[in-house]
C-alpha cells in the first residue's frame, strides 16, 4: 500500500513519515511538499504539492492508496478550498482512504474558533467524499512552549490568559505514531478521535517545566484583553489574535476533552512530564 503524507517538510508531517517508515518501509511512503527539497532528508520519494494547486495534487497522488492530509496553515478563509483540492485530487486518482489532522477546540466563542470552524468543514467534506476516512483532532502541541523556554527564563514566568483552565497537551512525536497507526489499520475507518494527553493547568505545566529543566518559573495569569494586546504587538494581528484565542479557549475549557489516543494507537498517551523529557533528550 502506497501512503502519501502532505506537508512532509513540516514537523508534524515529518514525524508521521518517520513512524510510517517503521511500520510499512520507506518504499511505501511518499512525502508531498510545497518545496520538495526541504523534505528530501526524510529518505522517501518526495513529490511537489502546493495546497493552492489542484493540478499539482492530481500528479502527486497518482498511484497512492491512502493520504494523510495535514491541515493547512493559511488563513481560515483559504483553508477549506485548499483541503478540497487534496480531497478532489484523491477522488480523481482512486485513492481509497484519507486521514485528516483536525484540531480540538470550540467552534464559537474565542479568536481561535474560525480556525476550528474551517477544520470542521473539512471533516464534513471528508465524511461526504465517498472515501474511507479517519479524523484525528489534535490537542495543543507542547513543543512551542518548550522551544520558548529561554524566553520564559529571561522573563521569569509563563504569562498568558488561560487562568485555571486545563489543556490536554500532546506532542508531534505522539501524533506521528498515532497517525501512522490510523493510516495502516482498517479498524479506524469512520472514526473521529481526540488525540490528546492528560489535562493540566498552566500552573502544573510550569511546575513540570521547573522539574525537568531545573528552572524557577512562575505562572502569571493575565486578562484575555491584555494578553491579546501583548501578542498582537509582538506577533502581528493574525498570529497574535490566534495565539490569544488558543489560551482563551483553554481558559473556557475548550481543550479539556477526553482522550481517544489509546483507542487509536493501542497504547496510552505518555504523560506531560515524559513529553518534556523526550524533548529534552533531543537537546542533549
Amino acid at each position: 500500500m502506497k501512503i502519501a503524507v502532505t506537508s512532509a517538510s513540516g514537523k508534524l508531517g515529518a514525524s508521521i513519515v518517520k513512524h510510517l517508515i517503521n511500520l510499512v518501509g520507506k518504499d511505501n511512503v511518499i512525502g508531498v511538499a510545497r518545496t520538495p527539497e526541504k523534505a528530501a532528508y526524510l529518505g522517501v520519494e518526495i513529490r511537489k504539492g502546493d495546497y493552492n494547486s489542484r493540478e499539482q495534487f492530481n500528479a502527486a497522488l497518482k498511484g497512492v492508496d491512502a493520504v494523510l492530509l495535514v491541515s493547512g496553515m493559511d488563513a481560515p478563509d483559504k483553508r477549506i478550498i485548499q483541503h478540497r483540492n487534496v480531497i478532489e485530487a484523491a477522488i480523481q486518482n482512486g485513492v481509497k482512504k484519507i486521514v485528516y489532522t483536525s484540531i480540538v477546540g470550540a467552534e464559537e466563542g474565542n479568536a481561535f474558533s474560525p480556525i476550528v470552524q474551517t477544520n470542521r468543514q473539512t471533516e464534513k467534506d471528508l465524511q461526504n467524499s465517498g472515501l474511507e476516512w479517519v479524523i484525528g483532532r489534535n490537542g495543543i502541541y507542547i513543543e512551542p512552549d518548550l522551544e520558548y523556554l529561554e524566553t520564559y527564563i529571561k522573563e521569569g514566568e509563563i504569562r498568558n490568559c488561560a487562568a485555571n483552565g486545563k489543556c490536554t497537551y500532546t506532542s508531534r512525536e505522539e501524533l506521528g505514531y498515532g497517525y501512522a497507526k490510523m493510516l495502516t489499520e482498517d479498524k479506524h475507518h469512520g472514526q473521529v478521535y481526540n488525540l490528546v494527553g492528560e489535562p493540566v493547568t498552566q500552573s502544573q505545566l510550569t511546575g513540570y517545566m521547573n522539574q525537568v529543566f531545573h528552572t524557577s518559573l512562575i505562572y502569571h495569569s493575565v486578562s484575555v484583553a491584555d494578553y491579546k494586546a501583548e501578542r498582537v504587538a509582538a506577533l502581528g494581528d493574525f498570529i497574535g489574535t490566534v495565539i490569544a484565542g488558543i489560551y482563551e479557549g483553554i481558559k473556557e475549557g475548550a481543550n479539556d476533552v477526553s482522550s481517544d489516543y489509546k483507542v487509536a494507537t493501542g497504547r496510552a498517551h505518555i504523560s506531560t512530564i515524559d513529553m518534556m523529557k523526550v524533548f529534552k533528550e533531543t537537546l542533549d
